[in-house]
């Protein structure tokens, strides 16, 4: 994937004294009060951030956070705690800007952060009109926000198509490195572990990983549906039925490429969903019709665990178990151990599987981390993202245009 990266820019010269605007994903999750109890995202961008000041430019940065309503600001929509908290990771003043589509007051060597890019009427359309006058604030767009990749806004593809240079900054490039490494040359074999609720969320990306994996993992609610597709009775649980077919023809052409999606063997399972229900580790075969799946049994998770440890490249998207209840979580806890003791190079990404690497303190054991949920799973399914097309479309009119000066 032809890109220009902003790194590049930086260190041909060009970026110094610049207007540089960046698109960051700092939509981070905050308590009732407004505080926000978790700032990866935040510290995901500084390098980006670090690069542009470096250069001496004038750094606006914009994100979206939570899901305001268009031209209906509230108090609750401002990116006034995201600032502060910038500035103490930065250990400078980072100044918040509304009403800022017509103009922003910035000099070289300072950095403003704008207010929720989202509130502005256009964003999510990718209104052209719009989109000219955020190009017109900026001499280089840098998008380093990979989560919202996925999606043409104004921010993220529509300034784009206008600025007079636009760029991927270093986390949307090491997103790109990091997933193009695990999918498009992997080091084999290459085994995907998806997990979910359902498989109707997901049965794109397992129909497209089935004609590339040699291993496709499943966990959750969507391995309950495999369960059903291979003959096993599942109880209550969780399953979409009326997905079973789909469910077989992915084990089906996993099974004509001479590749495996491992059914459980035994699994553990309770009378109700609940933190205090007593667990009870099953053969796959004996699970009563009251009976809930709320995890992988330690047979098929020791079996699991043993393949990830002979995989060359491992993509992990989703938990395989109910691992926020201490009696359902051993799946997950030794999918994760595996993975972290691997060779393999390890790519993860999407909500809850973040939530069960901080919460088996494996982070840096894994090869990279997405920031990106949605954006993640789209580009395992292989679909072209809207934000890094337009980046490719710009880089190959920069190299013409280079070439014919």
């Amino acid at each position: 994937m032809k890109v220009l990266r902003f790194a590049d820019v930086v260190n041909s010269g060009v970026a110094f004294k610049k207007r540089v605007f960046i698109r960051a994903d700092m939509n981070v999750p905050q308590d009732e009060a407004g505080n926000i109890t978790e700032d990866t995202r935040i510290r995901a961008s500084l390098p980006c951030i670090r690069m542009a000041l470096a250069a001496g430019a004038a750094v606006m940065v914009a994100s979206h956070l939570g899901r305001p309503t268009e031209g209906a600001f509230k108090p609750a929509d401002s990116l006034a705690p995201v600032a502060r908290r910038l500035g103490e990771l930065l250990g400078r003043d980072v100044p918040l800007v509304a009403h800022w589509v017509d103009g922003v007051d910035v000099a070289p060597g300072q950095l403003v952060m704008l207010e929720n890019c989202r509130v502005n009427i256009g964003e999510k359309t990718n209104d052209a009109t719009l989109a000219r006058k955020l190009a017109a604030l900026c001499d280089i767009f840098v998008n380093d926000a990979f989560g919202t990749a996925h999606r043409a806004e104004g921010t993220t593809h529509g300034i784009a198509q206008y600025a007079p240079m636009a760029c991927a900054g270093p986390l949307l490039a090491a997103e790109i490195d990091a997933i193009r490494q695990a999918l498009a040359q992997p080091k084999r074999p290459l085994v995907a572990i998806v997990a979910g609720s359902k498989v109707s969320s997901k049965l794109s990306i397992l129909q497209s990983l089935s004609g590339k994996v040699e291993q496709l993992i499943v966990g959750g609610g969507i391995a309950n549906t495999f369960m059903l597709a291979a003959g096993l009775s599942i109880g209550k649980s969780l399953a979409e039925p009326g997905l079973v077919d789909e469910a077989r023809s992915v084990i089906e052409a996993m099974k004509a490429r001479g590749a495996e999606v491992p059914i459980p063997t035994d699994v553990v399972t309770a009378k109700t969903f609940s933190a205090g229900a007593t667990a009870t580790v099953k053969k796959a075969t004996e699970v009563d019709d009251d009976d809930l799946i709320l995890d992988i049994g330690p047979e098929t998770a020791r079996r699991l665990a043993e393949q990830l440890q002979n995989a060359g490249t491992i993509v992990w998207n989703g938990p395989v178990g109910v691992f926020e209840f201490a009696a359902f979580e051993n799946g997950t806890r030794e999918i994760a151990t595996a993975i972290a003791a691997s060779s393999a190079f390890s790519v993860a990404g999407g909500g809850d599987t973040l939530a069960a690497i901080a919460r088996y303190g494996i982070a840096s054991q894994v090869d990279y981390i997405s920031t990106g949920g949605g954006a993640f799973l789209e580009m395992l399914e292989g679909k072209t993202l809207p934000a890094l097309e337009i980046l490719q479309q710009r880089a190959a009119a920069h190299v013409v245009q280079h070439a014919i000066n």
